[in-house]
């Protein structure tokens, strides 16, 4: 059901409000008020049809929730719980007195960020834009020259190894049998797990013939679980219980029948869609996980667009949605993208595209900008170590497209947080040089 409006709070003589409390000069409060709150309560009032049931969260709470938790990189445990210790979190949310009780259980974000999509969190990052340059932190134009860079976000999940995808596999299927009531002929729960240990020993000591040995024996224990579960499917009732060992039955059979170097190569049996992508790093060979596409200001390195491409696609094919996404966020095309060599065979036509590398028919400020196209790697970098890049937790191929454009949020909210510290800080020098010098007080008080 769609939530309901919060009724303004009358004043309470036990309880001070929160703007008592605080101090108003803080960058939260700051930046409380230069974000639109009411864009999410009419634009995701559309994503709860229903006119009954219980009244949805306030849509403001939830959303000084997710862009907390990317800004200081905390799960949805800690960010419930750093709002109940800090009162600028509260009043960054709405609050009006300081509460002592968690106002939602974490796993209300969860069924949120599944509620509004991606097109709900787009929203959360085309208000960071906008606060941003409120504030100051970009300047209007600078959305129209752009830099574009891919990453690879990677996944949740173990290394893969063909012995741990082997067992893991065997062991769900025994769980499937035993929920389903079906009684195996041999589940090989005390030889498995041992002859995967010993997989990884013989790899360890580099006696790759025995390790191949023992890894075709265990390969074959998955295989016989699978087929005497499949012989039992007709005693199996019709059902959810059912219908979910016969998608495990064909994951398993996929993985058994994989090749090397096939496509379509499952890496974690709770993500099949999790892509291997050589970014031709000398430390990580090969990262799991999804690509996605970044797109920053040239000159703040604020982020205007960030969308996942699941398939690993050819960076160039990804710059056509790339800046597709840019002009739908900012409501401004831009006339200029500048790329790695990477791009070659964009195909890109309303937008000039400078690729690194080109040296002919190029103006001193061109060749400035693409001096400045290195920028963006710091950039992600510092979405990957200071907010959650590194590592999305989120199920699926949407839940990569969520977590992307919500860590794209958090890094514009840590970039308008630093812009607003550093102008409190200018006023206050400026003040405090003013009182320092008695000779010319007016002008620098004016000044600030």
């Amino acid at each position: 059901m769609k939530h309901r409006s919060r009724p303004p709070e009358q004043d309470d003589l036990l309880r001070p409000r929160l703007v008592d409390m605080i101090d108003l000069r803080h960058e939260l409060v700051k930046l409380a008020a230069l974000i639109d709150w009411e864009v999410f309560e009419r634009e995701w009032a559309g994503f709860f049809p229903s006119a009954t049931g219980r009244p949805a969260t306030s849509p403001r709470l939830v959303a000084g929730l997710l862009y907390r938790q990317h800004a200081y990189r905390l799960s949805d445990e800690a960010v419930v719980a750093r709002w109940v210790e800090t009162p600028y979190y509260q009043h960054f949310t709405g609050e009006v007195f300081f509460q002592h009780r968690p106002p939602i259980d974490p796993s209300s974000l969860t069924r949120w960020r599944g509620r509004i999509g991606e097109e709900g969190v787009e929203w959360l990052l085309t208000q960071t834009i906008r606060a941003g340059q409120k504030s100051g932190a970009i300047d209007e134009d600078s959305v129209k020259r752009v830099a574009v860079d891919t990453t690879v976000m990677e996944k949740a999940i173990a290394h893969p190894t063909d012995a741990r995808l082997y067992e893991r596999a065997r062991d769900q299927l025994v769980a499937l049998a035993r929920g389903a009531g079906v009684e195996l002929r041999q589940s090989y729960a005390r030889l498995a797990p041992r002859l995967a240990l010993q997989v990884g020993r013989y790899a360890h000591a580099k006696q790759f013939k025995r390790m191949r040995k023992a890894l075709k024996k265990l390969k074959g224990y998955t295989g016989r679980v699978m087929r005497d579960l499949r012989r039992h499917l007709g005693d199996i009732p019709e059902g959810t219980l059912r219908d979910g060992i016969v998608a495990k039955l064909a994951l398993v059979s996929q993985l058994l029948h994989q090749q090397p170097k096939g496509s379509d190569k499952i890496y974690a049996l709770h993500e099949p869609e999790v892509d291997c992508i050589s970014k031709g790093k000398a430390r990580v060979r090969y990262e799991f996980g999804c690509k996605v596409s970044v797109a920053t200001t040239l000159d703040e390195g604020f982020v205007v667009g960030m969308r996942s491409f699941p398939g690993n696609p050819y960076d160039g094919h990804t710059l056509a949605p790339a800046l597709e996404q840019v002009e739908i966020l900012t409501d401004q095309r831009s006339g200029l993208a500048v790329v790695d060599r990477g791009y070659r065979g964009h195909g890109v036509a309303a937008t000039r595209v400078l690729i690194s590398g080109t040296r002919r028919g190029l103006t001193p400020k061109l060749i400035a900008d693409l001096r400045r196209r290195g920028a963006i790697e710091a950039e992600i970098g510092h979405m990957k170590t200071d907010g959650r890049l590194a590592r999305c937790p989120l199920k699926g191929t949407i839940g990569d497209a969520l977590f992307a454009v919500l860590c794209a949020c958090g890094h514009n909210i840590r970039k308008i947080l630093a812009h607003l510290r550093a102008w409190l800080v200018l006023i206050i020098a400026t003040i405090l040089n003013a009182m320092t010098r008695p000779d010319r007080p007016r002008q620098a008080l004016t000044a600030a």
